[in-house]
């Protein structure tokens, strides 16, 4: 029985919370360091066997300890649930019946018992009853017996730190249910089709992929007076197993869509062919490859005159404004081509359509609701940390009276509160 009880007080300890949270923290900055859920190549680039990262970090060692994905494995999930036990071990071992012993009478007996209290003072020849009648009037609970009394206030207060444990938990559940419960997949995917969640780049050990089906409508970006893009948008739909449209929405970046816990991000863009139209009005797709970085995107197609492709028109591209740049096959500019409009050259060409796909992210995280609760709870401890638990006690001895108090916080104000009540 005792060693059960030196378990659950070690658990309860203090320094023990705080070594298992210095653990929990050290992994969490390999983990914000180490890019996280990537393929086998990245690493294999980044952290070559040759030349380790700081002497000894190398690919094979980070796959073999999972830190590729630190908040998915379960040496991290245990340490966060054994912070989880510590928090609610210490709830119930030492802040409830700590919030219990503030409800009770705390009488002192003895004037001796004032001597251990920073706030006390010694009244002669003072009205016993006009000072418990001051301290009821401070709003303070007042328990009275004979020639002593005993009054609190704020005891709201002494739940704050049970709220604190309350919230930390939640947020430590929600994160282990996004952990092993959530996913992330990104799609590039051509205006118009219709595609499943595929290409999934991280899921929990539980996960469940959602079989839902989305539709892309359209895409289109807008720019700036200086010709920079301002927004890109897609138009999606999310479709049912019959092919009939359920829900539809206009996303862009920072503003997603949401249909049953599956939150879709607009993330990227690309434009991957055009459709032109030829001297004999057939209409040929041509693909368009890229050639440029994240910031500067430059896409480019040959178009061949010839069957032997030795002769054509070179068209460049760097944004969706309606319009390509056309240059003859020694880079010579011909001219820009706008959607619909026909170019009058040797080989004549019709640009009919851009083809664009716009880059979606997808992700599920149930734990995010938890999350958002345990934090709420946490500002709502931090407001009531601020009523300050207060305490009086008062004996009289013959013709004296023994005065003393003590606070929780805000002792300036506890200080003056008491100097205005012994003033009989």
């Amino acid at each position: 029985m005792k060693l059960k009880q030196r378990f659950f007080r070690s658990l309860a300890d203090l320094r023990f919370a705080i070594a298992i949270l210095l653990i929990i923290a050290s992994f969490s900055i390999i983990g914000t360091i180490i890019e996280q859920d990537q393929s086998i190549e990245t690493y294999k680039l980044n952290y070559p066997l040759t030349n380790r990262v700081f002497g000894f970090l190398s690919w094979d060692i980070i796959l073999r300890f999972g830190l590729d994905h630190v908040y998915k494995t379960w040496w991290f999930i245990s340490f966060i649930i054994m912070f989880g036990v510590s928090l609610l071990t210490c709830t119930v071992l030492q802040q409830l019946p700590a919030l219990k012993i503030s409800r009770r009478c705390q009488f002192f007996r003895t004037p001796q018992q004032f001597q251990r209290l920073k706030i006390s003072t010694q009244l002669n020849n003072s009205n016993f009853y006009k000072l418990l009648a001051k301290i009821k009037e401070t709003q303070y609970s007042v328990f009275h017996q004979k020639n002593i009394i005993y009054a609190y206030k704020g005891l709201i207060g002494r739940i704050a730190p049970i709220i604190v444990h309350f919230s930390m938990i939640l947020i430590l559940v929600g994160t282990i249910v996004g952990s092993v419960n959530g996913f992330k997949a990104q799609e590039i995917i051509p205006k118009t089709e219709t595609f499943h969640i595929q290409n999934i780049l991280s899921n929990g050990q539980v996960t469940v992929i959602p079989k839902v089906s989305t539709r892309v409508n359209d895409f289109w970006i807008t720019y700036t007076k200086q010709t920079t893009i301002n927004q890109f948008y897609s138009d999606i739909s999310i479709l049912n197993v019959d092919g009939n449209e359920i829900d539809r929405k206009t996303i862009y970046v920072n503003s997603p869509a949401r249909y049953r816990g599956i939150n879709y991000y607009q993330t990227d863009w690309n434009l991957i062919g055009l459709r032109i139209q030829n001297e004999d009005s057939n209409t040929i797709q041509y693909p368009l490859v890229n050639f440029g970085n994240a910031q500067n995107k430059i896409w480019i197609t040959w178009i061949p005159k010839t069957l032997k492709l030795d002769a054509g028109i070179i068209v460049l591209m760097d944004n969706l404004q309606g319009y390509c740049s056309i240059y003859n096959e020694f880079g010579e500019f011909l001219g820009n081509l706008e959607l619909n409009e026909r170019v009058t050259t040797d080989f004549p060409i019709t640009l009919v359509d851009i083809l664009s796909s716009t880059g979606l992210q997808i992700k599920t995280d149930p734990g995010i609701p938890l999350i958002y609760i345990g934090f709420l709870f946490l500002m709502l401890s931090t407001l009531i940390s601020y009523i300050t638990y207060s305490q009086i006690w008062v004996i009289q001895d013959n013709k004296k009276l023994f005065v003393g108090g003590t606070t929780t916080r805000a002792t300036f104000e506890f200080e003056i509160e008491f100097f205005k009540l012994i003033k009989i």
